[in-house]
């Protein structure tokens, strides 16, 4: 049975183990999940487009149904041009339902793209790249936090 493609969409900057978490969670509903790695140069990130890029595939790199692909602009873009049909989203609280339920709306308004939410496991709800920035900034330790393959850095 042919299951269909999806994209998880974001900027990782960086990457932790709570989108790892959804990834892995989603994978048996989809034939494939790209991890779309939004560009946008206009934002000003900590690490480089490279270096998150080459997390993201360390990180996944035994899941052959896994890709990374940066991408500028709408992600209901990327999902046409790589065939999904649905977006995965993780959710840590009701602040990110909010938010994005209004870009889900728009997102199936738009391409027709519907967007799957999976809670945040237990362990991983109070973590955001936003947090793991101002952590590393300040040399805390972040390998609870984040892949070992980034924690190593």
């Amino acid at each position: 049975m042919n299951r269909p493609v999806a994209v998880f969409p974001g900027t990782f900057d960086p990457i932790t183990v709570g989108h790892v978490s959804i990834v892995l969670r989603a994978l048996p509903l989809f034939d494939r999940i790209i991890i779309g790695m939004g560009v946008n140069n206009t934002k000003k990130t900590m690490f480089a487009h490279e270096e998150r890029m080459a997390w993201i595939a360390e990180a996944f790199k035994d899941e052959p149904k896994v890709e990374a692909m940066a991408f500028e602009g709408l992600t209901v873009e990327l999902c046409k041009r790589v065939g999904a049909g649905f977006i995965v989203r993780g959710l840590r609280n009701s602040t990110d339902h909010g938010y994005e339920r209004s870009i889900a709306l728009t997102n199936r308004q738009l391409a027709g793209v519907e967007t799957i939410f999976l809670p945040a496991a237990p362990e991983h709800a109070h973590i955001s790249s936003t947090i793991v920035r101002e952590l590393i900034a300040n040399k805390a330790d972040v390998s609870a936090l984040v892949p070992m393959v980034m924690g190593r850095r």
